[in-house]
């Protein structure tokens, strides 16, 4: 649960003729994730060479190369598709020999004949680009081309242009530029050039053409449509195509995909002309099972053996051992870095403390009922695994937001307790905006956050000191993990040294606290100014969080002097965990904003007398609501996801967290589309 799944190195030997009935095996249990053969030496591999493919590889590649490019060409896309099982392996091969030539002739010749179609509307389109600068000019396109002591200019200018030399000049006026043609003696070029020049002259090329300007763009134009309703027919019959064999293509890309990935396995074994050798790792649970199927599919001509694990030199890859609940939180392991095989997995915390941030940041039952929608409305949308985990995520940092908006007492910047009181007829409109009509914080306390009178009310200090307390436990939590991590992973004196230095920050941070605590009292926090005065006014407790203090330096410096130097970021960490309120509170503030605007500015003075002018206040709310609320949400969704996951990354995961495991990827594949 806290460890990456337990690994075991394999060790698969046969001969040859038995490569296939071992790679398929292999394939089949999805399993066995092979440590790639490289030559160059390696002890007890003296004479082994890399592999060569298994026969009909080449045939399967150029197969699964043509129903790419169907499916690229009519947009098939397996992660859109539900899965369906369309036949076995042999019945895949029969129509895939029978029905694939003639699928890859018909589909190429239409998307050849689209292409070509394609190409001549964009060479009719830039026709119509070069001749619509000359479009509001009542001149045939021929007479602007073809003189010898005659030069002419073409092209948009910022202002007019005045020549002092003879010269035909078409000038048309445009809202954001002018278009200018002039034909001048080419003698002369030289000033037509420096007056073209200060009005800022940009040239266009001449078009090719012969006849009026808006003849050619209409005749352009209708060929251009002429052509496109022909694509639209050869798209029609691509789209019929991809209707019509879908089903069928994906479940041959998959089923070629397998069969090339097992002809091309021996490239990363190790292979003498008799014999072959494949290493790889199997979960240990795993290990006999495999065993077994190897045996019995090579009627016990194969040479199976689990080898010692050296894990400060193999690359173990790493498979996460989570519940099903924190499995989803495995993708934002992920984006920042896989657990190495020996140390910590933290998903699980992850997955727990991830929602709890998110809720308190957003804490609120409106928004959090929304974010929950909209989880529950993409999940059938999205059918990719990644996506299908993040939503996951999404959906359990929802529900924290509804329960911790339950703390807080808030829906939509309002008070939970209020707006229930509406919907069952007690209280009313008049009493949810009167909060609102002085302008005050709505309440987000939790529920110790009473005031000394016994009434609920705002309780910013008591929530800033929850955040502080869990910064102290989260980073405390981190600096412990860290000297577990290194007392499983380093070794010696270095070993020492490491977790020494991992206590030093918790002594420090600490020491820090207490001597705080010993001589300020603070709400919320322990009291310790009443502890005995030893010397020079200062309590025991001030003594007590020197001697941390300068232990706990001292173990850092003993592992690195240079880190001494970082001692002011203990303060600053504990410290961003005041972001979980800061910016929760800052959500608060625009929803107030936004109900104060919408309801107390325009819909409840509309209300009051429903005229013309009454009922576009009211519709002016309204939006002002839908939109206020609708941007809050966006924000809430942003600030929440990224505050919290920064959290984790920067202030917690520093503290003892290395990463850098590489991801088990067992040989074979999920089936969806097809059966073995």
């Amino acid at each position: 649960m806290l460890k990456p799944k337990q690994m075991s190195r394999l060790l698969i030997a046969a001969s040859r003729d038995q490569m296939t009935p071992v790679v398929t095996e292999l394939y089949r249990h999805h399993l066995f994730h092979i440590e790639e053969y490289v030559e160059g030496g390696k002890a007890g591999y003296e004479g082994f060479k890399i592999g060569t493919p298994l026969s009909g590889a080449s045939e399967v590649s150029i197969d699964l190369l043509k129903i790419r490019a169907i499916e690229n060409a009519v947009s098939i896309n397996a992660d859109d598709m539900d899965p369906a099982q369309s036949g076995t392996r042999a019945e895949l091969k029969a129509r895939i020999e029978r029905e694939l030539p003639v699928l890859a002739n018909e589909v190429e010749e239409l998307t050849q004949k689209r292409g070509k179609l394609e190409n001549k509307v964009k060479e009719f389109e830039q026709k119509i680009t070069e001749i619509t600068p000359f479009a509001d000019i009542p001149a045939d396109l021929s007479v602007y081309r073809g003189y010898r002591d005659f030069t002419v200019y073409a092209g948009y200018v910022a202002k007019e242009v005045s020549l002092s030399v003879p010269n035909e000049m078409q000038f048309v006026k445009g809202k954001e530029k002018n278009f200018v043609v002039i034909v001048a003696l080419s003698a002369q070029k030289g000033e037509v050039e420096r007056a073209l020049q200060e009005a800022a002259y940009q040239s266009v090329q001449i078009p090719d053409e012969t006849g009026s300007p808006q003849e050619r763009i209409r005749f352009y134009t209708e060929q251009a449509a002429a052509l496109n309703k022909e694509i639209a027919g050869l798209s029609a019959k691509l789209d019929a195509v991809r209707q019509q064999h879908a089903g069928f293509m994906v479940a041959c890309e998959e089923y070629l995909r397998a069969e090339a990935e097992k002809s091309e396995a021996p490239l990363r074994f190790a292979t003498t002309k008799q014999t072959f050798v494949a290493e790889g790792w199997v979960p240990s649970d795993k290990v006999e099972e495999i065993s077994a199927a190897l045996v019995k599919a090579t009627g016990g001509r194969v040479f199976v053996d689990v080898l010692p694990m050296d894990l400060e030199h193999d690359n173990v890859p790493v498979e996460y051992s989570n519940p099903q609940f924190a499995k989803p939180a495995q993708m934002l392991m992920d984006v920042y870095s896989r657990p190495k095989y020996t140390e910590i997995d933290p998903t699980l915390m992850l997955a727990i403390v991830f929602p709890v941030f998110f809720g308190i940041i957003v804490g609120d039952v409106g928004y959090g009922l929304i974010f929950l929608a909209m989880c529950l409305g993409l999940q059938r949308m999205m059918k990719g695994e990644d996506g299908q985990m993040f939503l996951k995520v999404l959906r359990n940092a929802s529900i924290s937001s509804i329960i911790f908006g339950l703390l807080f007492n808030e829906f939509l910047g309002f008070e939970l307790t209020q707006v229930v009181g509406w919907v069952l007829g007690f209280g009313g409109v008049p009493n949810l905006i009167h909060g609102y009509a002085g302008f005050i914080m709505p309440s987000r306390h939790l529920l110790i956050g009473a005031t000394e009178a016994g009434g609920h009310g705002p309780a910013i200090p008591a929530l800033m000191i929850m955040a502080i307390w869990i910064g102290i436990l989260h980073i405390t939590l981190g600096r412990v993990l860290g000297m577990y991590n290194h007392a499983k992973q380093d070794h010696g004196e270095h070993r020492t040294k490491t977790v020494m230095a991992n206590f030093g920050w918790l002594a420090v941070m600490w020491g820090i606290l207490v001597a705080i605590w010993s001589n300020v009292a603070m709400p919320y926090m322990p009291d310790l100014t009443g502890l005995p005065v030893v010397a020079a006014g200062f309590t025991l407790g001030t003594f007590i969080g020197a001697a941390l203090i300068l232990v706990g330096v001292i173990c850092i410096a003993r592992d690195s002097v240079l880190e001494v130097i970082e001692l002011p970021t203990i303060i600053s960490h504990v410290l961003s965990y005041a972001r979980l309120v800061a910016v929760g509170l800052s959500s608060v503030a625009i929803a107030m904003v936004v109900n104060y605007m919408a309801i107390g500015m325009f819909i409840s003075p509309g209300m009051k007398e429903l005229s013309i002018v009454g009922i576009v206040m009211i519709v002016v709310g309204l939006v002002i609501f839908l939109f206020g609320h609708t941007l809050n949400v966006a924000l809430g969704l942003l600030g929440g996801g990224l505050h919290s996951i920064r959290l984790h990354y920067v202030e917690f995961f520093t503290k003892f967290y290395k990463g850098g495991g590489i991801r088990y990827v067992p040989f074979g594949m999920k089936r969806k589309f097809t059966e073995e």
